[in-house]
């Protein structure tokens, strides 16, 4: 048995942690706040509490507000342009995973000459190593659905390209972040769904990932235990402070899986769609594939007890069969009222479904060779048929 245990970053979770933020030792004397272009993290006042507790610490910033849902490159390069301009030393990604993965691309770049992509190993990256060290990063999350905290990875849209790829290495885990449920109140129902969804993919996929260790293993059974127990709640009722407590601890227990395990190839099929699609949130595309794509890996018989310990966890008691998780997983999204989501509606054309298949290869093919038994092109392309409606 061997395996490497690195998760350096330093969390704070629980209710009111935000208002500890200015007593932490903070990686600089200026920051560059990266928040999305929507109007929530200004008009929930999360914006202006990050802003009183930096003052509180002494430490003058700068913010960068053009995130989209789906980070693109042409932000990261203008947000680090911006950085290097305000003479910022860390960036603060404050918002969901949008905006923390934005901002560890721009502390990337911030520091180092080029182009983004020049990095990036997948697709049409360069594949260089990073000269520099990123400039130090701290995550305050307002979401509960990347994990992003916990782990290093960010993804980033190649806009002429469409190209959706992850980036990540251990000099790109945050050195602090906060995780405060109260800060997640606010997040509507179909996007707690959505959140929710993508936590639990993570672990689920880490889970029957090859490379799964036993420290990845039990974070991801308590993080998809904490799922089942607690998304249908906090969807129905987003006040519910317990239910929004299990669902964040959930996403950090996830974001540790990512860092430790891996993903599979059903986050390389949903960034393919998004990356065409930019307005298809990430955890609805997964949601509409993870039915179809389970199914697959139910069927191969090849990861049975792992399938039915992953459906004990979500909830099924008495589940014998890897099909009780693809029933739980199905069962669960009923609950919180995503069965029926649509690839139609985001505007995926169901005869050029050969397309989002050859993406997902292409761009983050490496997560293919995680999967429990390969997964052919023919495969991938029949596992989005029977997702398209």
């Amino acid at each position: 048995m061997q395996f490497d245990y690195f998760v350096p970053t330093k969390i704070l979770f629980g209710k009111g942690r935000l208002s500890s933020l200015h007593s932490q030792k903070l990686p600089g004397k200026k920051a560059l706040i990266v928040i999305s272009s929507g109007k929530s993290t200004r008009s929930n006042g999360y914006l202006a509490r990050v802003e009183e507790q930096l003052d509180l610490a002494g430490v003058s910033h700068a913010v960068f507000d053009k995130i989209l849902p789906n980070p693109i490159k042409s932000h990261v390069m203008e947000g680090a342009a911006l950085a290097r301009t305000e003479g910022c030393d860390f960036v603060v990604g404050l918002g969901g995973g949008s905006s923390i993965d934005a901002a560890k691309a721009i502390a990337v770049m911030a520091a180092n000459e080029g182009d983004y992509w020049d990095y990036v190993s997948g697709g049409s990256g360069q594949r260089k190593p990073v000269p520099n060290d990123p400039l130090p990063i701290v995550a305050i999350t307002t979401t509960a659905g990347t994990g992003t905290e916990a782990d290093p990875w960010t993804v980033t849209t190649k806009e002429d390209t469409n190209e959706k790829i992850g980036f990540g290495y251990e000099k790109t885990f945050p050195v602090l972040s906060i995780v405060d449920p109260d800060l997640m109140l606010t997040v509507p129902p179909h996007l707690t769904a959505y959140q929710g969804f993508d936590a639990l993919f993570h672990s689920t996929e880490g889970y029957l990932a090859k490379i799964a260790d036993p420290i990845s293993d039990l974070f991801a059974l308590k993080a998809i235990e904490l799922v089942g127990k607690s998304l249908a709640k906090a969807v129905a009722d987003g006040t519910d402070e317990a239910a929004r407590a299990d669902v964040a601890l959930a996403n950090t227990l996830s974001g540790m899986v990512e860092s430790l395990s891996s993903c599979t190839s059903e986050h390389s099929l949903e960034h393919a769609l998004s990356a065409f699609h930019h307005e298809l949130p990430h955890g609805a595309g997964l949601i509409m594939i993870s039915k179809a794509y389970y199914t697959h890996f139910a069927n191969t018989r090849a990861c049975d007890e792992r399938m039915i310990a992953m459906a004990k966890a979500l909830g099924k008691a008495d589940a014998s069969s890897a099909m009780d998780f693809v029933h739980a997983l199905c069962d669960l999204q009923s609950a919180c009222g995503v069965a029926e989501l649509k690839m139609s509606d985001y505007g995926i054309d169901g005869a050029n479904l050969e397309k989002y298949a050859d993406n997902a290869r292409q761009t983050m093919g490496g997560l293919f060779l995680v999967d429990p038994v390969p997964l052919s092109r023919e495969d991938s392309i029949r596992i989005l048929r029977e997702s398209f409606r």
